[in-house]
């Protein structure tokens, strides 16, 4: 019976009660006598279930804090999360009320308070770390991440409810122009029509709604950005009156950082890219007790994915869908709006040839960081991929397509010439990338997400000159 107890909760929880325990203690630091109360079962139950005299958990709730605690100490094992961040962590998943179903348990499936986790080559030692740090070059990368699914059908339709308090559905649109450049019908998702012209806003609302379901109150937040994501954080700080620190690389769009900062975020400049920005925003983090919001999320993608919802509802039948590539959350989201709602959509991604970090992961199977991120695509200049962004886009996109400095501002200009809307540089990768492959997508119905529409004066001169 212990045996076959055992083997049921390794079947359904990827770990034994036991394991979870022994890690929580060992890695963590949680006394044993706190574990029932962290989990919400009773001593006798968490007994029963260690000795493996009882299989499951039963209670939904308690299974989702069980596999959100598992993530955790697999987070901080391999050194992907740090120890300072383990006492909001733990107070998140003592509050959480996420359930998860027995019989249909994954990690990925829980919305957790930390990134996915990066499974190591090996198991590794409590403290000892794996993977390369920040900045590694190719060839000394992490093993990938388990792709799952980020969201669920209650998630969605929850994170749904809470953007829409604040954007309304943005509007998708077929251009004529587009079209005959094209050759095949176009439908063009308008992301640039939110209220801080980009759809990364949709992330950062669910990521603060989050924290308040879980009954976090951080001091503050704190992101690198090269500015959309850092305005998604200023907006939704405001709208929940949580102060926001954003740290962006010297070379930064002026605009971008003026409209962080007119939001009410504290703009710090460091570094001479977004790789810099990012190690900075920790260390802030850690001198000023501040939390750190990650370019990568599963709250965040719960948000963005509400843009793919509403785009398969106002265009069905879709067989193509092109998103620009930079720290994954769009592409991400995509994909497991697809895979949820059961359609045959091919998920492309489209990056800069000069910030290829994503599409050689794509190619490799695995993330590979660059040494430099040269492109005046600065949305998706990324040299040091998520791991668990590329686990996903590799289990679910189609492929990655490489597009040059002078297709990405073709593109602007064709966008403003057929619609007279601007695209920031970002935003017109998704028609770079179509127009691209332009003789592959002939009689098939096509969609495009045009992210964002936040762009300099100087960069939009350039483009249309």
């Amino acid at each position: 019976m212990t045996e076959d107890a055992l083997t049921q909760q390794y079947s359904a929880y990827g770990a034994t009660v036991a394991a979870v325990a022994s890690g929580a203690q060992s890695v963590l630091g949680v006394p044993a006598g706190e574990l029932p109360g962290l989990l919400g079962i009773s001593e006798p139950m968490l007994a029963a279930l260690v000795t493996g005299t009882r299989a499951r958990i039963g209670n939904p709730v308690a299974t989702g804090r069980f596999l959100q605690l598992k993530q955790l100490i697999e987070q901080v094992s391999i050194g992907a999360t740090a120890l300072a961040d383990v006492p909001l962590t733990l107070a998140q998943i003592r509050a959480s009320t996420i359930p998860a179903v027995p019989g249909e348990v994954t990690a990925q499936a829980v919305p957790s308070p930390v990134p996915p986790p990066v499974p190591p080559t090996a198991a590794p030692q409590p403290g000892s770390g794996s993977g390369a740090p920040p900045g590694a070059p190719s060839g000394a990368q992490a093993a990938p991440a388990t792709a799952g699914p980020l969201i669920t059908a209650a998630s969605l339709t929850y994170a749904r409810s809470v953007v829409a308090r604040h954007v309304p559905a943005t509007p998708t649109y077929r251009w004529p122009l587009l079209e005959q450049r094209l050759g095949t019908e176009l439908w063009v998702k308008h992301e640039n029509h939110t209220p801080v012209g980009a759809f990364k806003v949709r992330g950062g609302l669910n990521y603060l709604e989050r924290l308040r379901v879980h009954g976090a109150r951080p001091a503050g937040l704190v992101s690198a950005t090269r500015g959309n994501h850092g305005q998604s954080l200023a907006y939704a700080g405001r709208a929940y009156g949580v102060p926001v620190t954003i740290v962006v690389p010297e070379c930064n769009s002026p605009d971008k950082s003026a409209a962080m900062a007119a939001l009410g975020a504290r703009v710090v400049v460091h570094g001479h890219d977004f790789q810099a920005a990012l190690e900075h925003s920790q260390e802030l983090a850690a001198a000023e007790g501040l939390t750190v919001v990650p370019a990568f999320h599963p709250w965040l993608v719960e948000g963005v994915a509400t843009l793919a919802a509403e785009l398969h509802e106002q265009v069905q039948g879709i067989d193509v869908v092109y998103v620009p590539v930079g720290m994954g959350s769009g592409i991400a989201a995509q994909i497991n709006v697809r895979d949820l709602l059961g359609l045959a959509t091919e998920v492309v991604g489209v990056v800069a040839a000069g910030a290829p970090a994503q599409a050689l992961s794509f190619a490799a199977g695995r993330p590979v960081a660059t040494e430099r991120a040269d492109t005046f695509v600065d949305g998706v200049a990324c040299r040091v991929p998520d791991p668990g962004a590329c686990a996903v886009i590799r289990a679910g996109a189609s492929r990655i397509v490489e597009v040059s400095e002078e297709q990405a501002a073709a593109a602007m200009r064709e966008m403003y010439a057929a619609t007279h809307n601007l695209a920031e540089p970002a935003g017109s990768l998704a028609l770079a990338g179509a127009l691209a492959e332009r003789e592959r997508l002939a009689g098939r119905r096509v969609a495009i997400v045009h992210t964002g529409g936040n762009c300099d004066a100087e960069v939009l001169l350039r483009a249309l000159g």
